[in-house]
């Protein structure tokens, strides 16, 4: 069903709305909540919250398109459940792993509303993936945005782990260069 449709669905209050989200948008969901969870019963609720979300959001909100407004708000949920979980000592994750590898190459927090604007900051990161061919970008955004394990990034792009992990090292090492040079402290 089209994007149109579903966000109509939405608005007359359909139930259908949300079977139909699911249908066309429920694996890729639970994908991206379990990439930063590692739990099937967690990725699932996260999946239902993020109908849930959507269900009291749309209307007013119409989003374009609704597949990036449904994969940000699944993520967020998952990440929320993970400060949540760290917050209480009970787990670390793929998530710590992923924030570890580009703890070298980004600004702390504090550092961060010290050095420049949330904002700024992801203009020149958007700035710096746009110099990257179509490839490092895929593996850097699947393994930073998405946080997809390794081995999942190697095989959609058919190449090896190895490979992916030096290229992701290389591409941190220069997104430091690059953020060093836009004057950002690391």
């Amino acid at each position: 069903m089209e994007d149109e449709k579903i966000i109509s669905l939405y608005v007359e209050r359909s139930e259908d709305a949300i079977t139909e989200t699911d249908k066309k948008y429920g694996v890729r969901c639970r994908k991206t909540a379990y990439n930063i969870l590692q739990n099937r019963e967690d990725s699932d609720e996260c999946a239902n919250d993020t109908y849930l979300r959507l269900w009291n959001t749309i209307p007013p909100t119409k989003p374009s398109p609704l597949s990036a407004f449904i994969y940000r708000i699944v993520r967020n949920l998952a990440l929320d459940r993970v400060k949540a979980a760290l917050r209480k000592r009970r787990a670390e994750n793929n998530y710590t792993d992923v924030y570890n590898e580009l703890s070298d190459c980004i600004p702390a927090p504090d550092n961060v509303v010290k050095t420049v604007e949330g904002k700024e900051l992801t203009e020149m990161i958007d700035r710096f993936l746009d110099t990257l061919g179509r490839e490092k970008k895929v593996m850097f955004l699947m393994r930073y945005w998405n946080f997809s394990p390794v081995a999942d990034i190697a095989n959609r792009l058919s190449i090896s782990e190895s490979k992916v992990r030096v290229t992701l090292m290389r591409t941190r090492e220069k997104l430091k260069e690059y953020l060093e040079k836009e004057g950002i402290d690391i």
